[in-house]
């Protein structure tokens, strides 16, 4: 009965530990494993809430600034201040409407001009050339776009597109400016583009590829896989990047400033408006800021940004209910 025994000693060799005893030391060194993983997640975990946690100071920090630095324009001028289309430091008259209008006016054409171009380059190098030096060269392309400064788009557009601008004027029998809302958004399209057309990109090639091959065994062509599968399965996605594209127009400051004209009068048609000088939210603040020499004209421009702030909270709050929806259905 002692040799049919089920003895684990038995099958060991000399000096070596019982089976059940190694199985136990492996036990407890997963569990030790476990509890040091465990240590370090918590504490990954502590150091994101603390980080988010510091975000968000950071941001509440900003708006009461922006709300305190406003306090004695609100108090002057009112809720009028939204829609007064005067701005006159000398006689102490501000009025907001003519920026509010110019911000969001270059900003939204910006977008307009600049979605075909950034879906066009997001689907040629996502789905038509993925690889390759001209897919290498369009890529580092894109990039070297966003990371050129501000300041060489607005030589560039004074020098090259204004001239241009200016004859176009002439020929459509509009005042010859060149520089306008018209230019600047035109030079600001080309600016947001690598933006949306970048994440874009990215989007489009993490497509699974079971579904476009399932497509083109149904007898889908390419542009139908493009359609009816890679269009609807990244659109969240290519809607986030369109949202960021406009986050980045509407704080733009430096070209918009040097093409934009710099004036808050209005025309009297929206032809005159488009293609005149006018003036955004940021650009009057880079102008003016080290002008102002009493309290209600700091305040004002200070209030200028305390709008700005919240068109853009607005705008993004708005792009992500889109995006919610999007996703849901």
């Amino acid at each position: 009965m002692e040799n049919n025994q089920n003895d684990s000693t038995a099958y060991l060799k000399p000096g070596s530990l019982p089976i059940n005893k190694q199985a136990g030391l492996a036990k407890n060194k997963r569990l030790s494993i476990s509890d040091g993983q465990l240590k370090w997640e918590k504490i990954f975990k502590g150091i994101l809430r603390i980080m988010s946690i510091v975000m968000l100071i950071l941001v509440i920090g900003i708006l009461i600034t922006l709300i305190v630095q406003s306090i004695p324009s609100i108090k002057a001028l009112g809720i009028s201040y939204l829609w007064g289309k005067v701005w006159d430091p000398v006689q102490n008259i501000y009025g907001a409407y003519p920026f509010l209008m110019g911000t969001l006016l270059t900003s939204f054409t910006a977008l307009i001009i600049s979605i075909p171009f950034s879906y066009a380059i997001a689907i040629y190098l996502g789905e038509y050339n993925t690889k390759g030096w001209l897919s290498n060269l369009l890529k580092n392309t894109i990039e070297l776009i966003a990371a050129v400064p501000s300041v060489i788009y607005g030589f560039w557009g004074i020098f090259v597109l204004v001239p241009l601008i200016r004859t176009f004027e002439a020929k459509i029998g509009i005042a010859p400016y060149g520089v306008g809302i018209f230019t600047s958004s035109l030079v600001l399209a080309v600016m947001i583009i690598p933006y949306a057309a970048s994440l874009g990109t990215s989007l489009i090639r993490m497509v699974p590829s079971p579904l476009k091959e399932g497509a083109y065994a149904l007898g889908a062509t390419r542009f139908e896989v493009i359609r009816s599968v890679i269009l609807p399965f990244t659109r969240t996605g290519l809607f986030a990047g369109v949202l960021l594209s406009l986050g980045r127009a509407l704080g733009e400051t430096m070209a918009v400033t040097m093409l934009i004209g710099n004036t808050s009068a209005i025309g009297n048609s929206f032809k005159e408006i488009f293609f005149g000088p006018g003036n955004t939210m940021a650009s009057v603040i880079a102008n003016e800021f080290t002008e102002a020499d009493h309290t209600v004209y700091l305040s004002a421009l200070i209030e200028l940004g305390l709008v700005l702030f919240f068109v853009t909270v607005i705008i993004n709050l708005i792009g992500k209910r889109i995006i919610t929806k999007f996703t849901n259905n």
